[in-house]
C-alpha cells in the first residue's frame, strides 16, 4: 500500500520533493489511485480516472528528474481537470451522456500546457452537464460536499472542488463562465481564481459563453494556485482572444508583505440582506486581518452590480443556445437534463433588443467597476451570499426561495467580474457555526493577477483556516 501521507502535501511541497528525491512521482501517483479507488464513491468526483496515462506520466517524470531536467514546479505532481477539456485519447463528456464516447484526437491548449510542465493525469472530473449551473441530473453520479455529503459543492466544476477538498489530486483545473471556479472554491474551503480573459487559452474547451468562459486553478493553497495558473497560461495562437502579454512567476511575489494596498469593501454585496449573517461577519473580519497587515480598507459603491445575475443570464443563456443548437434542432436535446432543456430553449427566444439591453448595461456595469478600480488596487465580497447549499431531493427549479437563492445567491455575486472580464480569487475565510467553509473574494485590474495572489497569500499566512480538513477525509 502507497504512503498515504504523500497526498496530504501541497502540490508545491510536494513537486519539491520529488524534485529533491524524497519521494518519486510513481509513489505520489499509486498513493493517489488508491485513495480515488478507496474514496470516490463518497464524492462521485471523477467521471473518469486514468491509471495507465498517470502511470506512464510518473514514470516519464521520474526519468527526467533524475536525468536533472525538472521542468518546473510541477513535475510529477498528480492533477486532475474539468470534463470540459478535450484530451486525446481520453474520452471527454462535458458532463453529459449525449458525449459519452467523444475520444478527442488531440489535447485542448491548456492540457498540452499542463503536459509540458510535467504533471500526471489522474483523469476528468465531474460537472454539470454541459456546465450549466442549473443542471439538477448528474449522469455520471452526484458529486457531494467533503465537507458536508449532503451538500453541493458547488457548479459546475463540482468535481474540481469535492476532488481537491477530498485530497484526491493535488491540483485541478476548472472553468468558470459565471462563477464556476470561484463557486466550488468557495463552497469547499479552496482557492480558486477566474483568471483575466484572454490570458488562458480556450482552444479544446466545450464553450458555454464565449465572452465569458475562461479555464483556470482550483487548489488548495495559495502559491499552488499560483503555479497551476502559471503553467497554462499565455498567448495560443490557436485562440484568438488571448493576449500576447508576459505570464509572470506569480508564486514569486508571494512575501506576504501587502502595506499599503487599497482595498475596497463592495458596499452593495457585503452590507446585504442577501447575506447570510455568518458570511457577512466571515468577509468583513478579513478586511479586518488584511487591514491589520498593511492595507488600506475602504468601501465602495457598485449601485449596477445588484442586476448582474439578469444581465448575465440573458447573455449566457442566449449564448449557450447558440453554441448549442445542433442538439437545441434535434433529438438530443430530449437527453439533457430538464432544466438544461428549459435554459437552452428560453435562450433561443430571447429578443435580440433584450440581448442588446443586457449587453449595453453590462458595459454600464464593467465600466462602474473600473472606476472603482482607479482608486483601489482590488475589491473585495463575498464569493457566496451562503455557504454549501442542501443537494435537492427531486429535480426541477425547486421552491421560489430556493430559485432566488440559486439566482441572486452564488451568481449576483461572481457574475460581475465575469460580466467585466477581471480576474477575481476565492480563498476560504473562515467557517459557519456548522462547519461550512465561507468564501472571500477579491477582484482586480485586467491581467493583475499577481495582487490578488498577494493578497491571498498574506491573508492565507495570517490565518489557519487552510490547514482544517473535511471530516473524514
Amino acid at each position: 500500500m502507497a504512503d498515504e501521507s504523500i497526498c496530504y502535501l501541497s502540490a508545491t511541497e510536494l513537486g519539491m520533493r520529488i524534485a529533491a528525491g524524497e519521494v518519486s512521482s510513481t509513489e505520489a501517483t499509486e498513493a493517489y489511485l488508491e485513495r480515488i479507488a478507496r474514496l470516490d464513491g463518497n464524492y462521485a468526483s471523477y467521471i473518469t480516472v486514468t491509471p495507465e496515462r498517470a502511470r506512464a506520466d510518473a514514470r516519464q517524470a521520474d526519468a527526467e528528474i533524475a536525468a536533472g531536467n525538472r521542468r518546473g514546479p510541477l513535475h510529477g505532481v498528480p492533477v486532475a481537470v474539468k470534463d470540459q477539456f478535450d484530451t486525446a485519447g481520453i474520452v471527454t463528456t462535458n458532463g453529459s451522456t449525449i458525449l459519452a464516447e467523444n475520444v478527442p484526437d488531440e489535447d485542448a491548449t491548456i492540457m498540452s500546457r499542463l503536459r509540458d510542465a510535467g504533471t500526471v493525469l489522474l483523469g476528468k472530473l465531474n460537472m454539470s452537464e454541459y456546465a450549466s449551473g442549473d443542471a439538477f441530473r448528474h449522469p455520471y453520479g452526484r458529486p457531494r460536499n467533503p465537507w458536508d455529503t449532503n451538500r453541493n459543492p458547488g457548479t459546475s466544476s463540482s468535481g474540481s472542488g469535492a476532488a481537491t477538498a477530498a485530497f484526491l489530486c493535488a491540483t485541478s483545473l476548472g472553468e468558470d463562465t459565471g462563477g464556476s471556479i470561484r463557486g466550488p472554491a468557495a463552497f469547499c474551503g479552496l482557492v480558486g481564481i477566474r483568471p483575466t480573459l484572454g490570458l488562458v487559452s480556450r482552444h479544446g474547451v466545450f464553450g458555454a459563453c464565449w465572452s465569458m468562459d475562461t479555464a483556470g486553478p482550483v487548489s488548495r493553497t495559495v502559491t499552488d494556485c499560483a503555479n497551476t495558473l502559471a503553467a497554462i497560461a499565455g498567448h495560443d495562437p490557436n485562440d484568438q482572444q488571448t493576449w500576447d502579454v508576459p505570464v509572470p512567476d506569480y508564486a514569486a511575489a508571494l512575501d506576504g508583505n501587502v502595506k499599503g494596498l487599497k482595498l475596497g469593501i463592495v458596499t452593495e454585496r457585503v452590507h446585504t440582506d442577501a447575506n447570510d449573517p455568518e458570511v457577512r461577519d466571515a468577509v468583513l473580519a478579513a478586511t479586518q486581518v488584511l487591514a491589520g497587515l498593511g492595507a488600506e480598507v475602504s468601501e465602495v459603491s457598485l449601485p449596477l452590480i445588484v442586476n448582474s445575475s439578469e444581465i448575465s443570464y440573458a447573455i449566457i443563456s442566449s449564448d449557450a443556445a447558440m453554441l448549442n443548437w445542433d442538439i437545441i434542432s434535434t433529438e438530443q436535446l430530449r437527453e439533457l437534463d430538464h432544466n438544461n432543456q428549459v435554459r437552452l430553449l428560453m435562450g433561443s427566444v430571447i429578443p435580440s433588443r433584450a440581448y442588446q439591453k443586457a449587453a449595453r448595461l453590462r458595459d454600464v456595469l464593467r465600466r462602474q467597476i473600473l472606476g472603482a478600480l482607479e482608486g483601489v488596487d482590488a475589491l473585495i465580497m463575498p464569493a457566496s451570499s451562503v455557504p454549501a447549499t442542501l443537494i435537492p431531493d427531486s429535480a426541477g427549479l425547486g421552491t421560489k426561495a430556493d430559485v432566488i437563492t440559486g439566482f441572486k445567491g452564488r451568481r449576483g455575486f461572481t457574475a460581475p467580474f465575469n460580466l467585466a472580464n477581471l480576474p477575481a480569487l476565492s480563498i476560504n475565510c473562515g467557517f459557519t457555526a456548522s462547519g461550512l467553509p465561507i468564501g472571500l473574494q477579491i477582484a482586480g485590474r485586467a491581467f493583475d493577477e499577481t495582487t490578488l495572489f498577494r493578497l491571498a497569500y498574506a491573508y492565507e499566512q495570517a490565518t489557519d483556516w487552510g490547514e482544517r480538513r473535511p471530516p473524514g477525509v
